[in-house]
């Protein structure tokens, strides 16, 4: 809003300030749709929150000046120069309401009160608050009151959706721990069965091991007896007539040479005449 207003050099200094302070305020807050880190729109927000207690009272020292030189300027003058303040007023106000939708959504629970003028005061004076509702109309109150309600319920909705969010987060968490609690009880149950098929692998291992052994003492007692069996073999077949190595059981006797069988059978034909 361009000011074509008649001001003394002081007014005019106020205004200028006051207008460089909107303009910071909405540079302010367009920023703030791109800030995507919480704590740095917490810090942006508070510095906005600074400025616009800043240009609180720059229009407080405005309207101040504009009531000590009221008797000395015409009505039509002295009708803008309240228009000016209005206006002033009711850009500030959106700028509040404003801050108070970007702290909603941040879920800042602190308040940060505008209108704290006061030194060492934290709460905005009687006179602060009748000063700046006299200044909007009824519709703008009405309007005022209609968004706040609006901020309100927001607010709760926003709070209801982060309610049912944690549950079902809660829900989502307790239904996983669940499934791992039986995938782990399954996993003792398979430890269980490994362990126990080892041992029996085991034991197993063992009870081969001694058949084996087993097996090579039989195997080398009857390669023992075999090793006898043919030695004795090839002693007989060598030397039959040593009388110290008994005959083999189902082998014959060595074959008597053919005199001395013709001999035989010529004493016995002898004794028979």
């Amino acid at each position: 809003m361009a000011s074509d207003v008649p001001m003394t050099p002081e007014l005019e200094q106020i205004d200028g300030e006051i207008q460089d302070i909107f303009r910071a305020l909405q540079n302010g807050f367009q920023k703030m749709d791109k800030i995507k880190d919480s704590n740095r729109q917490a810090k942006q927000l508070e510095d906005l929150t600074g400025k616009m207690k800043e240009c609180k009272r720059l229009i407080k020292e405005f309207d101040r000046i504009l009531k000590d030189e009221e008797s000395n300027n015409p009505p039509d003058v002295n009708k803008q120069l309240n228009d000016r303040k209005q206006y002033m007023i009711k850009e500030l106000n959106s700028y509040v309401t404003l801050r108070k939708t970007y702290q909603s959504s941040l879920g800042n629970n602190k308040r940060v009160e505008l209108f704290d003028m006061g030194a060492g005061s934290s709460e905005p004076t009687a006179e602060d608050n009748i000063q700046m509702a006299s200044a909007m109309s009824n519709q703008q109150l009405i309007d005022s009151g209609r968004n706040q309600m609006d901020q309100t319920d927001e607010a709760i909705a926003r709070s209801k959706m982060v309610v049912a969010q944690t549950l079902e987060v809660g829900t989502q968490t307790a239904t996983t721990l669940t499934q791992q609690t039986e995938q782990m009880k399954r996993i003792g149950n398979e430890l269980d069965s490994v362990h126990f098929s080892l041992k029996k692998a085991s034991q197993l291992v063992k009870e081969i091991g001694r058949q084996v052994a087993t097996d090579k003492c039989i195997m080398g007692l009857l390669a023992l007896i075999v090793f006898g069996v043919i030695a004795i073999i090839i002693v007989k077949i060598v030397n039959p007539h040593n009388k110290s190595i008994p005959d083999i059981p189902g082998m014959a006797p060595p074959a008597q040479s053919f005199q001395t069988n013709r001999k035989l059978l010529s004493t016995r034909a002898f004794r028979g005449i």
